[in-house]
């Protein structure tokens, strides 16, 4: 597994924690954040969805940095928060969550929409008559979650916290990191991230879509092999803990 050289992606305090569990393994990274985390600043609509937290029986955070920017309005508004359902769908975020003391569960298998709706105690909290639920998450994304609890008669808000940027680099930047640093693999956490890879690789994107690519969940493989990676694999999640466990299940190629 040592023979692995992974390029991460993430913002740059998500890559340091993640660099730093990879090298326990004795697993070489290098760091090039292609997510930066603006936030937004909050219009008197949305501030008024925090005030009005206790009116929904469940509220979802698709993020570490909707969770982080979500707890701090809510400090704000709501000394102690109150009684109802929070769920994320992964662990770390869940885990920024349980140490401000909010019930919070999370998918055990799989970190995605899809994992989060096949939970029996998500399904549990959204049954009723009219149940709201609010989503904490960046600007724009998928809409499959909302969609399909408004299916089930649900009334969904959302609260977007932030934005996901692609931070300024010189050209050939990319391909000048994986070259130099003789990298064997590229790691990304999310869809807007594999956009992102994408863009910033241009003309280089075909030599750099040999290399293999960890992806956190089947939709983002899916997305990778529509976009050319010829060797995509799937973690299955977007923790440490599902990196390293695909690492250890795949061969570092030979150069």
């Amino acid at each position: 597994m040592t023979g692995w050289r992974l390029l991460l992606t993430r913002p740059a305090e998500e890559s340091a924690a993640l660099a730093a569990e990879l090298a326990a393994a004795g697993i070489y990274s290098s760091s090039l954040p292609l997510l930066a985390i603006s936030p937004l600043t909050m219009t008197d609509a949305q501030l008024a969805l925090i005030a009005g937290l206790d009116r929904y029986c469940a509220v979802i955070v698709v993020s570490k940095p909707a969770a982080r920017l979500g707890l701090e309005l809510m400090r704000q508004y709501w000394p102690q928060a109150p009684q109802q359902k929070w769920f994320t769908v992964g662990a770390a975020t869940a885990q920024i969550l349980a140490a401000h003391g909010l019930d919070v569960s999370y998918p055990q298998w799989g970190d995605d929409s899809e994992a989060l709706l096949a939970m029996p105690a998500f399904t549990s909290a959204v049954r009723g008559v009219q149940p709201k639920v609010l989503i904490l998450r960046g600007e724009g994304g998928r809409e499959m979650l909302a969609d399909r609890l408004r299916s089930l008669g649900a009334q969904v808000d959302y609260l977007e916290l932030y934005r996901r940027e692609l931070p300024s680099y010189p050209p050939a930047t990319l391909h000048k990191r994986v070259t130099g640093e003789r990298l064997n693999a590229l790691v990304v956490s999310s869809g807007q991230g594999l956009e992102h890879l994408h863009h910033l690789a241009g003309d280089d994107w075909p030599q750099l879509a040999r290399l293999p690519l960890f992806v956190p969940s089947p939709r983002v493989a899916e997305l990778a092999r529509s976009a050319g990676a010829q060797h995509v694999v799937d973690c299955r999640g977007a923790s440490a803990a599902a990196l390293l466990a695909a690492l250890r299940e795949h061969p570092a190629p030979a150069f």
